[in-house]
């Protein structure tokens, strides 16, 4: 209650504060008008072109701005006329009268290249040709790439889940389990926040929830600053949502038909007009699924010589969701935005398992275990923000709140059958509950031309409730009864209150970012003993310091050298901290580690990037050393020698280093070729005890290895097609011994209705190689696995475009908060 208390008095403050701000602004906005716009050529955007308004009727009134590398602008300029001119590399100067009357956007000004005539209006460069440096379909910046999914054909039609396999790296085990550069500790974000449309879980059904229609481009954090969220020791992966900043009403609506069955329908829609901005999407679809697994277990003792398990799981999902917002300039200084998301998703699955156990003495036994089950999901979100410049400098400060609520409910009737004799028939259910508040303030100070300080504060509060429940019954004629091993109540609260400084500037060739993070964290969760019933409650609370080093040395314009350094955390997640027992699969059961501890890590890379018309190039170097790492512990059930317990334990210490390589080149206009190898090697060190008693030894060095290579091919102008080949090599230490996997995926695209319309083919996993083999070593047996998720898929998209206007981007205030558009709340200034 206390803390509700002073959350809502810091809210009231600093809403009211923020509003006084905005009304003064309002007032002092009356002198000069804040005009926006953009430099192209005849091919699209030219950017770091100098733009400078000279009044005619004041010298005073003049003023210039840097087009950034997009080509948009914007400044503050009194009405009046001006006398414009245009500078940019490998251009001819530009000049053009204008009259400025009020506050919006100017026509773009389009420029020619160098060599030709100098013309002055759009209707003069009709049929030149210029020849431009072409779209690249990633971008380095100093912390972070960005993976623009338009350039990949592969996953038209399909979800995050597909677009993932192809962000330079990432890569997606069959599992869905999403790993950088062989680490599966990833913070998801959504537009720059944690979001509801990911679900409680982040799991593969929550990927593929989001549909790639409706996904811009994808940001890529190995080494994330001080400026964002600590959590995340490979890193963080930012989905930012399609946004039209297009003038009028513009939209888009793409239907799909695939196999494995598969239907999804999603519609892009927004409206611009003046100082309004609105947008929609949403859509839905339905899916099905298989996911085979087999084992093949020998034991060293016991009764059991070898055993067998074989499973096929079939499953149906639908999933909806809309996204709706709404940006309002108050003035050109204030700026609000009011945004909401639903979404939901149902599964039904069908999952039987077969288990052959082949006994010392010669004798058979055949267990049939069936599991038909029910998942539902829906989460909502909504979320509010304040942009407030306070000059005419750059000086801004920015508030935003989200509230989430996500509610999960998954049940299960289990029959188990040994030599057709009914072993027991079991009901699971579990309901999740998950409510999040997050606070943000930041402000940003501009010092001089080349410098910025960043400072923030972030409260973010989470509130999880679980209800687990199995009856079992052993005879139809017996009443059922619960088992304590799997039911009760238990609750998860956790608050992070965090507070960043950050400064960046640049030296001549020499740029650099300083940063400073400090994070409490406070975590209380609470469950119920299997033994006593009583119920136990824990606490933990953590504070630490995140330093982060950025720096980087210009050579010449897109060549460059990259340094950093920053340090992480990885918090155990609640279910890996609450110690109840899975109970789909009675002979691999999952629980939680109360006594678990977030690991750390130390995190370095040494990057150089080079970008010319046709090649990019962008090998970094990196090493990460983590303390107290987690690892999974697959023990021998002491009451059935058949049943293994999984469970996440600290166990010792990992060095991991190796070379990122993400490329492009283009040998000819209509091939372009994309790839990315990351080489990787890791020394794991650590033995796990248990009341003294050695269990098992993690200790593995060894090389691995990711690979991607895609290659886009145009016929023409309307007819594009991408192969894409993908290598994930092995990886081995004293408990485990991972396969490599190879698979091939097939995209086209072919423009129709004068570029009004795109039909898109593609296949998923062309050869079904996808799968994941590999075997676990205990102290007494050997698991050798295979599990394939999904088979080979295909689909066939149809997408209509309509639209009004041309594209005039609205002015940025600031690229790291509250704006949708922009990738919302933790992205660092570029």
């Amino acid at each position: 209650m206390e803390r509700t208390e002073i959350v809502s008095v810091f809210q009231k403050k600093f809403f009211g504060l923020a509003l006084t701000i905005g009304a003064a602004s309002f007032v002092m906005a009356q002198q000069k008008v804040n005009v926006f716009g953009n430099v192209k050529d005849a091919n699209g955007s030219v950017g770091y072109a100098s733009i400078t308004f000279k009044s005619q009727q004041n010298s005073q009134l003049s003023d210039a701005a840097l087009a950034d590398a997009d080509g948009n602008y914007k400044l503050d300029l009194a009405p009046g006329s001006y006398d414009v001119s245009i500078e940019a590399v490998d251009y001819k100067k530009f000049t053009q009268t204008i009259r400025v009357e009020k506050a919006g956007a100017i026509a773009p000004f389009v420029v020619v290249s160098d060599g030709k005539a100098n013309l002055n209006n759009t209707t003069d460069i009709q049929g030149v040709v210029i020849t431009a440096q072409s779209t690249k379909p990633y971008k380095v910046e100093l912390d972070k790439k960005t993976y623009d999914v338009k350039s990949d054909l592969t996953a038209v039609g399909g979800n995050l889940q597909d677009v993932l396999q192809n962000v330079p790296s990432v890569s997606v085990d069959t599992d869905g389990t999403v790993s950088m550069r062989g680490s599966s500790n990833v913070r998801f974000l959504v537009n720059g926040k944690p979001s509801a449309l990911l679900g409680i879980d982040d799991g593969a059904n929550a990927l593929q929830a989001i549909p790639a229609d409706q996904i811009d481009r994808i940001e890529v954090i190995t080494n994330p600053s001080a400026k964002y969220d600590a959590s995340g020791t490979a890193g963080i992966l930012n989905i930012i949502l399609k946004k039209t900043t297009k003038l009028g009403f513009n939209g888009s609506v793409i239907g799909t038909l695939g196999y494995l069955p598969k239907t999804n329908l999603n519609t892009n829609l927004s409206w611009k007009k003046g100082n309004w901005s609105w947008f929609l999407n949403g859509g839905g679809g339905y899916q099905e699924g298989k996911n085979t697994s087999r084992n093949n277990i020998s034991y060293t003792g016991g009764n059991i010589a070898t055993a067998t398990q074989n499973s096929e799981n079939n499953s149906k999902s639908d999933n909806y969701n809309a996204m709706a917002g709404v940006t309002y300039d108050i003035s050109p200084k204030t700026s609000i935005n009011l945004s909401g998301n639903i979404r939901t998703f149902s599964n039904d699955s069908d999952n039987p398992i077969d288990y052959y156990d082949f006994n010392r003495d010669g004798t058979i036994d055949f267990t049939t275990r069936n599991s038909i089950g029910r998942m539902t999901n829906t989460g909502m979100q909504g979320d509010f923000g304040i942009d407030q410049k306070l000059d005419d400098k750059g000086q801004n400060i920015s508030v935003s709140v989200s509230l989430q609520s996500n509610k999960s409910n998954n049940s299960n009737d289990i029959t188990q059958i040994t030599n057709n004799v009914l072993d027991y028939y079991n009901f699971t259910r579990q309901e999740t509950k998950n409510k999040s508040l997050v606070v943000k303030l930041d402000y940003e100070l501009p010092i001089g031309e080349n410098s910025t300080f960043n400072a923030g504060y972030k409260l973010d509060d989470n509130q999880n409730d679980y209800d687990n429940l199995v009856l079992q019954q052993n005879d139809i004629d017996v009443p059922s009864f619960v088992l304590p091993s799997f039911t009760g109540i238990s609750k998860y609260n956790e608050t992070f209150n965090a507070g960043y400084v950050q400064f960046k500037s640049k030296l001549g060739p020499i740029g650099y970012q300083v940063g400073l993070r400090n994070e409490h964290s406070k975590i209380d969760f609470s469950y119920p003993d299997t033994i006593t019933g009583n119920v136990v409650a824990k606490n933990k609370d953590y504070n630490n310091l995140f330093p982060s080093v950025f720096l980087s040395y210009d050579f010449a314009k897109n060549n460059q050298l990259l340094v950093n350094y920053s340090r992480r955390i990885d918090r155990p997640r609640s279910w890996f901290l609450i110690p109840f027992f899975s109970f789909n699969n009675s002979r691999n059961l999952f629980s939680g580690n109360p006594d678990l501890n977030p690991s750390y890590i130390d995190s370095f890379e040494f990057g150089y990037n080079y970008s010319k018309s046709k090649l990019t190039i962008n090998p970094t170097l990196y090493y990460r050393k983590e303390k107290d790492n987690v690892q999974m512990a697959v023990i021998q059930s002491p009451t059935d020698p058949s049943a293994f317990n999984i469970k996440p334990f600290n166990v010792g210490n990992e060095d991991r280093y190796g070379l990122d390589l993400n490329g492009t080149y283009d040998p000819f206009s209509w091939w372009k070729i994309m790839g990315n190898i990351d080489v990787f090697g890791y020394n794991t060190r650590g033995d796990l005890y248990i009341d003294n008693k050695f269990i098992q030894s993690y200790n593995g060095d060894g090389l691995s290895t990711r690979m991607r290579l895609s290659n886009t091919f145009k016929f023409d102008k309307t007819l594009s097609v991408q192969i894409q080949g993908n290598f994930r090599g092995g990886q081995k230490n004293a408990s485990q011994d991972i396969k490599s996997i190879y698979f091939f995926n097939l995209g086209a695209t072919k423009t129709i209705w004068k570029g009004d319309g795109t039909l898109a083919f593609n296949i998923q996993d062309i050869f079904n190689t996808r799968a994941r083999k590999s075997t676990t070593y205990g102290p007494d047996f050997q698991n050798d696995m295979y599990m394939q998720w999904q088979p080979r898929q295909m689909s066939l998209s149809l997408t209509y475009r309509f639209k009004q206007g041309e594209k005039i981007d609205q002015p940025k205030r600031k690229k790291d908060i509250n704006s949708n558009s922009t990738g919302g709340d933790d992205m660092p200034p570029m």
